[in-house]
Protein backbone atom coordinates (compact mmCIF):
# COMPACT_ATOMS: atom_id res chain seq x y z
CA UNK A 1 0.00 0.00 0.00
CA UNK A 2 0.95 3.76 -0.74
CA UNK A 3 2.59 5.01 2.27
CA UNK A 4 0.09 8.36 3.37
CA UNK A 5 0.33 10.15 6.55
CA UNK A 6 -1.13 13.90 7.25
CA UNK A 7 2.96 15.25 7.47
CA UNK A 8 2.70 14.52 3.81
CA UNK A 9 4.11 17.69 1.97
CA UNK A 10 2.38 18.75 -0.87
CA UNK A 11 4.26 19.99 -4.31
CA UNK A 12 2.61 23.01 -3.83
CA UNK A 13 2.88 25.01 -0.40
CA UNK A 14 4.40 27.39 0.67
CA UNK A 15 5.55 29.57 3.26
CA UNK A 16 3.53 29.26 6.85
CA UNK A 17 0.00 28.27 8.30
CA UNK A 18 -0.19 24.62 8.74
CA UNK A 19 -1.19 21.25 6.85
CA UNK A 20 -4.42 22.97 6.21
CA UNK A 21 -3.77 25.89 4.40
CA UNK A 22 -1.19 23.35 2.35
CA UNK A 23 -3.70 21.20 1.47
CA UNK A 24 -6.00 24.21 0.27
CA UNK A 25 -3.16 25.40 -1.90
CA UNK A 26 -2.93 21.87 -3.33
CA UNK A 27 -6.76 22.48 -4.30
CA UNK A 28 -6.34 25.80 -5.64
CA UNK A 29 -3.41 24.73 -7.49
CA UNK A 30 -5.22 22.17 -9.67
CA UNK A 31 -8.25 24.69 -10.08
CA UNK A 32 -5.53 27.40 -11.43
CA UNK A 33 -4.06 24.86 -13.51
CA UNK A 34 -7.83 23.84 -15.10
CA UNK A 35 -8.98 27.49 -15.38
CA UNK A 36 -10.06 27.88 -18.75
CA UNK A 37 -11.75 24.85 -18.42
CA UNK A 38 -13.58 25.60 -15.02
CA UNK A 39 -14.28 29.16 -16.23
CA UNK A 40 -16.23 27.46 -19.13
CA UNK A 41 -17.82 25.07 -16.88
CA UNK A 42 -18.99 28.16 -14.46
CA UNK A 43 -20.40 29.67 -17.87
CA UNK A 44 -22.05 26.69 -18.43
CA UNK A 45 -23.75 25.78 -15.05
CA UNK A 46 -25.13 29.80 -15.27
CA UNK A 47 -26.54 29.50 -18.74
CA UNK A 48 -28.07 26.30 -18.24
CA UNK A 49 -29.87 27.46 -14.63
CA UNK A 50 -31.49 29.98 -16.07
CA UNK A 51 -35.36 29.58 -16.85
CA UNK A 52 -38.05 31.92 -17.27
CA UNK A 53 -39.84 30.60 -13.98
CA UNK A 54 -37.99 33.64 -11.55
CA UNK A 55 -37.60 31.13 -8.19
CA UNK A 56 -35.20 28.59 -10.53
CA UNK A 57 -32.37 30.86 -10.99
CA UNK A 58 -33.19 32.90 -7.73
CA UNK A 59 -32.84 29.68 -5.60
CA UNK A 60 -30.10 28.09 -7.30
CA UNK A 61 -27.77 31.23 -7.38
CA UNK A 62 -28.25 30.94 -3.69
CA UNK A 63 -26.86 27.94 -3.42
CA UNK A 64 -23.87 28.57 -6.24
CA UNK A 65 -23.03 31.83 -4.39
CA UNK A 66 -22.65 30.31 -0.73
CA UNK A 67 -19.49 28.78 -2.49
CA UNK A 68 -18.24 25.36 -2.46
CA UNK A 69 -14.77 24.25 -3.96
CA UNK A 70 -16.66 22.73 -7.28
CA UNK A 71 -14.08 19.57 -6.39
CA UNK A 72 -16.44 16.93 -8.38
CA UNK A 73 -16.56 18.94 -11.53
CA UNK A 74 -13.54 19.74 -11.46
CA UNK A 75 -12.73 16.05 -11.24
CA UNK A 76 -13.94 15.85 -14.70
CA UNK A 77 -12.09 18.43 -16.12
CA UNK A 78 -8.80 17.14 -14.85
CA UNK A 79 -9.79 13.46 -15.85
CA UNK A 80 -10.07 13.96 -19.20
CA UNK A 81 -6.71 16.25 -19.74
CA UNK A 82 -5.26 13.64 -18.17
CA UNK A 83 -5.95 10.88 -21.00
CA UNK A 84 -5.01 13.80 -23.48
CA UNK A 85 -8.84 15.24 -24.21
CA UNK A 86 -7.51 18.32 -26.76
CA UNK A 87 -7.71 21.47 -25.75
CA UNK A 88 -9.74 24.20 -28.07
CA UNK A 89 -13.25 25.16 -28.87
CA UNK A 90 -13.69 21.87 -30.90
CA UNK A 91 -13.42 20.02 -28.03
CA UNK A 92 -15.74 20.57 -24.91
CA UNK A 93 -17.53 17.87 -24.70
CA UNK A 94 -15.32 17.65 -20.70
CA UNK A 95 -17.13 21.21 -19.73
CA UNK A 96 -20.77 20.16 -20.60
CA UNK A 97 -20.32 17.17 -18.36
CA UNK A 98 -18.66 18.51 -15.35
CA UNK A 99 -21.82 20.93 -15.24
CA UNK A 100 -23.86 18.01 -15.66
CA UNK A 101 -21.74 16.60 -12.34
CA UNK A 102 -22.13 19.76 -10.43
CA UNK A 103 -26.18 19.91 -11.21
CA UNK A 104 -26.48 16.56 -10.11
CA UNK A 105 -24.62 17.31 -6.81
CA UNK A 106 -26.16 20.75 -6.29
CA UNK A 107 -29.33 18.62 -6.69
CA UNK A 108 -29.02 16.09 -3.58
CA UNK A 109 -27.32 19.26 -1.68
CA UNK A 110 -31.36 21.11 -2.22
CA UNK A 111 -32.97 17.29 -1.56
CA UNK A 112 -30.66 16.49 1.22
CA UNK A 113 -30.85 20.03 3.33
CA UNK A 114 -34.86 19.07 3.41
CA UNK A 115 -34.62 15.60 4.47
CA UNK A 116 -32.00 16.37 6.93
CA UNK A 117 -33.71 19.76 7.85
CA UNK A 118 -30.77 21.54 7.96
CA UNK A 119 -30.55 25.20 8.77
CA UNK A 120 -27.09 26.30 7.14
CA UNK A 121 -25.02 25.46 4.25
CA UNK A 122 -21.38 26.34 4.00
CA UNK A 123 -22.18 28.80 6.56
CA UNK A 124 -25.02 30.49 5.06
CA UNK A 125 -28.43 30.03 5.00
CA UNK A 126 -29.88 27.05 3.66
CA UNK A 127 -32.54 27.28 0.73
CA UNK A 128 -34.92 25.64 2.21
CA UNK A 129 -34.10 27.57 5.17
CA UNK A 130 -34.96 30.55 3.09
CA UNK A 131 -37.13 29.29 0.42
CA UNK A 132 -38.94 26.56 2.19
CA UNK A 133 -38.67 22.74 1.49
CA UNK A 134 -41.27 22.40 -1.45
CA UNK A 135 -38.95 25.33 -3.30
CA UNK A 136 -35.87 23.19 -2.87
CA UNK A 137 -37.60 20.00 -3.64
CA UNK A 138 -38.85 20.81 -7.12
CA UNK A 139 -35.37 23.47 -7.70
CA UNK A 140 -33.59 20.04 -7.24
CA UNK A 141 -36.06 18.25 -9.72
CA UNK A 142 -35.06 21.17 -12.00
CA UNK A 143 -31.10 20.61 -11.86
CA UNK A 144 -31.88 17.32 -12.11
CA UNK A 145 -33.86 17.41 -15.24
CA UNK A 146 -30.82 20.18 -16.25
CA UNK A 147 -28.46 17.27 -15.98
CA UNK A 148 -30.12 14.45 -18.06
CA UNK A 149 -30.36 17.26 -20.74
CA UNK A 150 -26.54 17.68 -20.80
CA UNK A 151 -26.13 13.96 -20.44
CA UNK A 152 -28.25 13.98 -24.05
CA UNK A 153 -26.65 16.71 -25.84
CA UNK A 154 -23.47 14.67 -25.17
CA UNK A 155 -24.62 12.17 -27.32
CA UNK A 156 -22.82 9.10 -25.69
CA UNK A 157 -24.85 6.14 -24.38
CA UNK A 158 -21.95 5.51 -22.27
CA UNK A 159 -21.65 8.62 -20.62
CA UNK A 160 -25.37 8.27 -20.31
CA UNK A 161 -25.03 5.04 -18.36
CA UNK A 162 -22.40 5.75 -16.32
CA UNK A 163 -23.79 9.43 -14.70
CA UNK A 164 -27.49 7.48 -14.58
CA UNK A 165 -26.11 4.95 -12.84
CA UNK A 166 -24.47 7.10 -10.23
CA UNK A 167 -27.33 9.53 -9.83
CA UNK A 168 -29.59 6.46 -8.88
CA UNK A 169 -26.95 5.02 -6.46
CA UNK A 170 -26.87 8.11 -4.76
CA UNK A 171 -30.67 8.18 -4.36
CA UNK A 172 -29.81 4.18 -2.99
CA UNK A 173 -27.16 5.86 -0.45
CA UNK A 174 -29.43 8.56 0.93
CA UNK A 175 -32.52 6.09 1.29
CA UNK A 176 -29.86 3.27 2.90
CA UNK A 177 -28.65 6.12 5.23
CA UNK A 178 -31.94 6.87 6.07
CA UNK A 179 -32.71 3.23 7.37
CA UNK A 180 -29.86 3.16 9.37
CA UNK A 181 -30.54 6.33 11.12
CA UNK A 182 -31.18 6.26 14.72
CA UNK A 183 -29.50 2.22 14.49
CA UNK A 184 -26.44 1.85 17.04
CA UNK A 185 -26.36 -2.40 15.71
CA UNK A 186 -25.43 -0.85 11.71
CA UNK A 187 -22.45 -3.12 11.00
CA UNK A 188 -19.87 -0.64 9.42
CA UNK A 189 -19.68 -2.50 6.01
CA UNK A 190 -23.55 -0.99 6.15
CA UNK A 191 -22.08 2.46 7.15
CA UNK A 192 -19.29 2.14 4.08
CA UNK A 193 -21.90 1.02 1.69
CA UNK A 194 -24.32 4.58 2.66
CA UNK A 195 -21.06 6.51 2.03
CA UNK A 196 -20.16 4.70 -1.02
CA UNK A 197 -23.32 5.45 -2.30
CA UNK A 198 -24.18 8.77 -0.85
CA UNK A 199 -20.81 10.55 -1.82
CA UNK A 200 -17.90 7.93 -3.77
CA UNK A 201 -20.09 7.02 -6.79
CA UNK A 202 -20.66 10.68 -7.92
CA UNK A 203 -16.79 11.27 -7.46
CA UNK A 204 -16.35 7.88 -9.71
CA UNK A 205 -18.53 8.76 -12.81
CA UNK A 206 -17.38 12.64 -12.47
CA UNK A 207 -13.45 10.64 -12.96
CA UNK A 208 -14.59 8.26 -15.37
CA UNK A 209 -16.98 10.46 -18.32
CA UNK A 210 -13.54 12.39 -18.24
CA UNK A 211 -11.71 9.08 -19.84
CA UNK A 212 -14.47 8.28 -21.66
CA UNK A 213 -14.59 11.52 -23.81
CA UNK A 214 -10.84 11.07 -24.19
CA UNK A 215 -11.52 7.86 -26.15
CA UNK A 216 -9.28 6.04 -23.43
CA UNK A 217 -8.88 2.35 -22.52
CA UNK A 218 -11.22 0.66 -20.29
CA UNK A 219 -8.22 -0.16 -18.13
CA UNK A 220 -7.61 3.85 -17.95
CA UNK A 221 -11.35 4.09 -17.05
CA UNK A 222 -11.35 1.93 -14.62
CA UNK A 223 -8.11 3.31 -13.15
CA UNK A 224 -9.88 6.46 -12.77
CA UNK A 225 -13.28 5.33 -11.68
CA UNK A 226 -10.94 4.12 -8.40
CA UNK A 227 -9.78 7.05 -7.88
CA UNK A 228 -12.58 8.67 -7.72
CA UNK A 229 -13.99 6.05 -5.68
CA UNK A 230 -11.61 6.18 -2.72
CA UNK A 231 -11.24 9.76 -3.14
CA UNK A 232 -14.96 10.13 -2.64
CA UNK A 233 -14.93 7.65 0.47
CA UNK A 234 -12.00 9.46 1.67
CA UNK A 235 -13.58 12.71 1.79
CA UNK A 236 -16.94 11.49 3.80
CA UNK A 237 -15.21 10.05 6.22
CA UNK A 238 -13.05 12.92 6.59
CA UNK A 239 -16.38 14.73 6.80
CA UNK A 240 -17.97 12.43 9.22
CA UNK A 241 -15.29 13.39 11.47
CA UNK A 242 -15.33 16.81 11.46
CA UNK A 243 -18.58 16.99 12.06
CA UNK A 244 -17.62 16.35 15.90
CA UNK A 245 -14.38 17.69 15.42
CA UNK A 246 -14.20 21.10 13.24
CA UNK A 247 -14.95 24.89 14.75
CA UNK A 248 -18.56 25.62 12.96
CA UNK A 249 -16.63 28.55 11.02
CA UNK A 250 -14.76 25.77 9.20
CA UNK A 251 -17.25 23.22 8.78
CA UNK A 252 -19.86 25.23 7.31
CA UNK A 253 -22.50 24.01 8.69
CA UNK A 254 -23.69 23.49 12.26
CA UNK A 255 -21.21 21.24 14.37
CA UNK A 256 -23.05 18.26 15.75
CA UNK A 257 -25.69 17.76 13.10
CA UNK A 258 -25.17 14.62 12.49
CA UNK A 259 -25.10 14.14 16.47
CA UNK A 260 -28.90 15.90 16.63
CA UNK A 261 -30.32 13.94 13.43
CA UNK A 262 -28.83 10.30 14.53
CA UNK A 263 -27.00 9.96 12.01
CA UNK A 264 -24.92 6.50 11.97
CA UNK A 265 -21.49 7.34 11.12
CA UNK A 266 -17.97 6.10 11.91
CA UNK A 267 -17.48 7.92 14.97
CA UNK A 268 -20.55 7.14 16.96
CA UNK A 269 -20.18 3.74 15.68
CA UNK A 270 -16.66 3.60 17.20
CA UNK A 271 -17.32 5.24 20.39
CA UNK A 272 -20.05 3.05 21.11
CA UNK A 273 -18.56 0.10 20.65
CA UNK A 274 -15.10 1.38 22.76
CA UNK A 275 -17.06 2.60 25.63
CA UNK A 276 -18.47 0.71 28.86
CA UNK A 277 -22.25 -0.07 29.55
CA UNK A 278 -23.04 3.53 30.69
CA UNK A 279 -21.46 4.94 28.14
CA UNK A 280 -23.95 2.41 25.64
CA UNK A 281 -26.92 3.60 27.66
CA UNK A 282 -25.76 7.36 26.75
CA UNK A 283 -25.57 6.09 23.11
CA UNK A 284 -28.84 4.16 22.46
CA UNK A 285 -31.15 7.15 24.48
CA UNK A 286 -29.53 9.78 22.16
CA UNK A 287 -29.09 8.12 19.03
CA UNK A 288 -31.63 5.51 19.13
CA UNK A 289 -34.54 7.37 21.34
CA UNK A 290 -33.72 10.53 19.78
CA UNK A 291 -33.87 11.87 23.71
CA UNK A 292 -31.47 14.79 23.93
CA UNK A 293 -30.64 17.20 26.64
CA UNK A 294 -28.91 20.30 25.61
CA UNK A 295 -25.28 19.40 27.31
CA UNK A 296 -25.62 15.67 25.53
CA UNK A 297 -23.13 16.76 22.64
CA UNK A 298 -20.64 18.14 24.53
CA UNK A 299 -20.99 14.95 26.69
CA UNK A 300 -20.78 13.07 23.21
CA UNK A 301 -17.47 14.83 22.47
CA UNK A 302 -16.03 13.81 24.99
CA UNK A 303 -17.05 10.33 24.39
CA UNK A 304 -15.33 10.31 21.28
CA UNK A 305 -12.20 11.98 22.04
CA UNK A 306 -11.71 9.59 24.80
CA UNK A 307 -12.60 6.05 22.68
CA UNK A 308 -9.98 7.81 19.64
CA UNK A 309 -13.35 7.55 17.54
CA UNK A 310 -11.46 10.37 15.19
CA UNK A 311 -8.35 9.09 15.13
CA UNK A 312 -9.73 5.57 13.73
CA UNK A 313 -12.12 7.36 11.26
CA UNK A 314 -9.56 10.06 10.02
CA UNK A 315 -6.98 6.77 9.57
CA UNK A 316 -9.47 4.57 7.33
CA UNK A 317 -9.57 7.98 5.39
CA UNK A 318 -6.03 7.44 5.02
CA UNK A 319 -6.56 4.16 3.34
CA UNK A 320 -8.89 5.25 1.34
CA UNK A 321 -6.39 8.18 0.31
CA UNK A 322 -3.66 5.88 -0.24
CA UNK A 323 -5.41 3.68 -2.50
CA UNK A 324 -7.07 6.74 -4.37
CA UNK A 325 -2.76 7.58 -5.29
CA UNK A 326 -2.43 4.34 -5.89
CA UNK A 327 -4.96 3.89 -8.80
CA UNK A 328 -3.31 7.21 -10.83
CA UNK A 329 0.03 4.78 -11.38
CA UNK A 330 -1.56 3.97 -14.69
CA UNK A 331 -0.46 7.23 -15.96
CA UNK A 332 2.87 8.64 -16.57
CA UNK A 333 4.17 11.57 -14.36
CA UNK A 334 2.89 14.68 -15.17
CA UNK A 335 2.30 18.28 -13.99
CA UNK A 336 -1.31 17.24 -13.73
CA UNK A 337 -1.09 13.94 -11.86
CA UNK A 338 0.74 15.35 -9.00
CA UNK A 339 -1.91 17.90 -8.82
CA UNK A 340 -4.50 15.11 -8.43
CA UNK A 341 -2.12 13.47 -5.88
CA UNK A 342 -2.12 16.80 -4.02
CA UNK A 343 -6.01 16.96 -4.30
CA UNK A 344 -6.00 13.59 -2.37
CA UNK A 345 -3.65 14.99 0.55
CA UNK A 346 -6.25 17.95 0.62
CA UNK A 347 -9.13 15.59 1.39
CA UNK A 348 -7.26 14.56 4.27
CA UNK A 349 -5.47 17.82 5.41
CA UNK A 350 -8.85 19.29 5.88
CA UNK A 351 -9.46 17.78 9.31
CA UNK A 352 -5.90 18.89 10.45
Amino acid sequence: MVSFSPDHQTTTSSGSGGESAKSEDALHALASYLDEDMQACNHAILERMQSPVALIPQLAAHLIAAGGKRLRPLLTLASARLCGYPAGPDHQRHVGLAACVEFIHTATLLHDDVVDESTLRRGLESANALFGNKASVLVGDFLFARSFQLMTADGSLKVMAILSDASATIAEGEVLQMTTQNDLSTPIDRYLEVIHGKTAALFAAACRVGAVVAGKSEEEELALEAFGTNLGMAFQLVDDALDYAADQRVLGKTVGDDFREGKITLPVLTAYEAGDSGDRVFWKRVVEENDQAEEDLEYALGLIDQTGAIKVTLDKAKEYAAQAVKSLDIFPSSELKTLLVNTVLYTVHRAY
